[in-house]
């Protein structure tokens, strides 16, 4: 049973700016994709990895990542949505009988820890997500912003990435999704829990470090946290 790391890397982030896809900017002397890529190079339980760019990017993809002989590496064009991209990597890999570990190249503080604690997960759950408890209090609000409901925060948490599936389960529930004309989806855990409710979905516990880079701001930030801590210091994959 072979495990892919998939990077979804199909964005152009528009509100980081630059003429570049924030996936190609540079943090801390590397693009954001090969802080991302190397985060799936460190971990041992990972076999190869896919890469899904931005349509037209790949050569640019091609030119940050180089040559590398650590493991079997592909880039493929993403699609227009992180649903399709997700959906396309699944073709790509033709392995139902594989499991996936999806994650966002936008978040390049990604640890091998993190890689390694959801593909352990998948021995006893069919799909995994990455969450951090949520210290903010959260407001259900109406159409027009008045305040309806405050949830117990001690059941919130905030989604991260990776998230991580056996890859016939997540194929099913794409599968299924796509027969739904209202179908919309910001992450892979949440098609399985909509589309696949007969599957439990599991936890693992993320970092506040691992940011995802949305604006030029982030960028910054995630520049001064790999100057404190770099990325894979003392990591135990």
């Amino acid at each position: 049973m072979r495990v892919y790391g998939i990077v979804l890397a199909g964005g152009v982030g528009t509100r980081v700016g630059g003429e570049l896809p924030k996936q190609l900017m540079h943090v801390a002397g590397r693009t954001v994709l090969e802080h991302s890529v190397a985060a799936f190079e460190r971990c041992e339980l990972i076999d190869e990895i896919v890469v899904m760019i931005a349509p037209g990017w790949a050569p640019q993809a091609a030119d940050a990542l180089g040559d590398r002989d650590a493991k079997p590496l592909w880039i493929r064009d993403g699609g227009i949505t992180r649903s399709d991209s997700s959906e396309l990597a699944l073709q790509a890999i033709g392995d139902e009988s594989s499991r996936v570990v999806l994650h966002d190249a936008a978040r390049p503080l990604l640890s091998a820890q993190t890689i390694a604690a959801c593909v352990r997960a998948l021995d006893d759950y069919a799909a995994v997500g990455v969450v951090i408890p949520s210290t903010d209090t959260i407001v259900e609000v109406d159409a027009v912003g008045h305040m309806e409901h405050i949830p117990d925060r001690a059941t919130l948490r905030r989604m991260q990435t990776p998230q991580a599936f056996h890859a016939s389960v997540l194929a099913d529930a794409y599968h299924r999704a796509r027969r739904d004309p209202h179908f919309a989806a910001t992450d892979d855990c949440g098609v399985v829990l909509r589309y696949r409710p007969d599957v439990l979905v599991g936890t693992v516990p993320g970092s506040e470090q691992n940011l995802k880079i949305t604006t030029a701001g982030d960028i910054a930030v995630a520049e001064a946290l790999m100057h404190q801590d770099p990325p894979g210091a003392d990591e135990e994959p």
